[in-house]
């Protein structure tokens, strides 16, 4: 009927029909299935700032018991959507019209036409286990926080693979996130309304731009239909490098 809206499920599946993805289908919209059953205690050491050769063995057995915990508690949720981009003077352009503003995803998005944006939390669960444990043992709170964002970031890693996935023959940069480089924190709650976060997956943020629960990502993923540079995520080529704070306690942020 004329004048009538598509279901929802139909101006999703509007977003994904492009040249890049003309093969896609309806059933290409399903979220995958995120499998958390490990995690690698390396590298919620390096979070702690402590580089794995040099942790204890007391150090590495907490560790390991908090890895434990952190998966029991674990309930992976996700959501995204794909857009056409367009570049302009101040940033990238999403054809929903909001703006990505600064320079420095232009240019990691310059090969890019469209880009898939991502959320991904761990669950209120998780952050309540690092509470709990904040009022008696911070040692054991700061491991179970190292933990989770370990966790969290191989839950993007299986999303960002099963997102390649559903672009056949298509090049990826790495993921690019809200406060890193130039990108503002303050993209989060636009970037999680675009998702309609809150209902879907019980994601959202606070007045100062805070995820909460706090183990979440926003995330934004290029897609470009021919080769491109490959850059490597590292703290050099960071603008933030020199007030980080990660690299102040001799660990790193996790994305390179």
């Amino acid at each position: 009927m004329a004048g009538t809206k598509p279901p929802p499920s139909t101006r999703n599946i509007s977003y994904l029909l492009s040249p890049i993805s003309k093969l896609l289908s309806q059933e290409s919209v399903t979220l995958l299935p995120i499998s958390l059953t490990k995690l690698n205690p390396d590298e919620a050491l390096r979070y702690m700032g402590t580089p794995p050769e040099k942790a204890g063995a007391d150090l590495r057995a907490l560790v390991e018991v908090c890895a434990r915990e952190v998966l029991a508690a674990s309930r992976p949720r996700w959501a995204y959507r794909v857009f056409s981009l367009s570049f302009e003077d101040g940033g990238v352009r999403l054809n929903c019209g909001l703006l990505l503003p600064g320079q420095d995803l232009k240019r990691h998005l310059k090969d890019c036409r469209q880009a898939a944006v991502f959320c991904a939390t761990l669950s209120a669960q998780v952050d309540a286990l690092i509470r709990r444990a904040e009022s008696g043992d911070m040692l054991r709170a700061l491991a179970l926080d190292c933990c989770a964002a370990a966790a969290v970031e191989e839950v993007c890693n299986q999303i960002e693979g099963g997102l390649q996935s559903q672009f056949p023959g298509c090049y990826f940069p790495f993921r690019y996130s809200p406060g890193y480089g130039d990108l503002p924190l303050t993209l989060q709650g636009p970037l999680l309304n675009l998702l309609d976060a809150p209902r879907k997956v019980g994601l959202c943020a606070s007045a100062t731009h805070i995820l909460t629960p706090r183990k979440s990502v926003t995330a934004i993923l290029g897609i470009a239909d021919h080769p491109i540079q490959t850059n490597t995520r590292s703290c050099v080529g960071c603008p933030a490098r020199d007030g980080c704070q990660y690299r102040k306690s001799g660990g790193h942020c996790g994305i390179s």
